[in-house]
């Protein structure tokens, strides 16, 4: 088994790294908490959400608050147990280093 072998492709980005670190210590984000967070752009922030809710590893939410639209995101099961792997793996490379 390759030293790499459980780092998650999907993690590579910064943003999609940043959205899923923010979601493991939160029960769920919005959309411009996410933003500011990770000083993102609109079209950048959701490209990436985009990308994690496609391999069902983020869920999102769009409901009104007020008048406005609101989307929130928080990790699913999958998410957290890949994420942590991926965590897994990193910390394992870095320790045969």
């Amino acid at each position: 088994m390759s030293i790499i072998t459980n780092i998650n492709k999907l993690f590579d980005h910064r943003i999609r790294l940043g959205i899923m670190s923010v979601l493991m210590v939160n029960e769920y984000a919005d959309f411009n908490m996410l933003k500011e967070l990770l000083d993102a752009t609109d079209g950048n922030l959701a490209s990436h959400t985009k990308a994690l809710e496609k391999a069902e590893y983020i869920l999102v939410e769009k409901q009104f608050i007020g008048r406005k639209p609101n989307t929130r995101y928080s990790v699913t099961k999958l998410g957290k147990l890949e994420f942590q792997k991926h965590i897994e793996a990193l910390e394992k490379l870095i320790s045969k280093t």
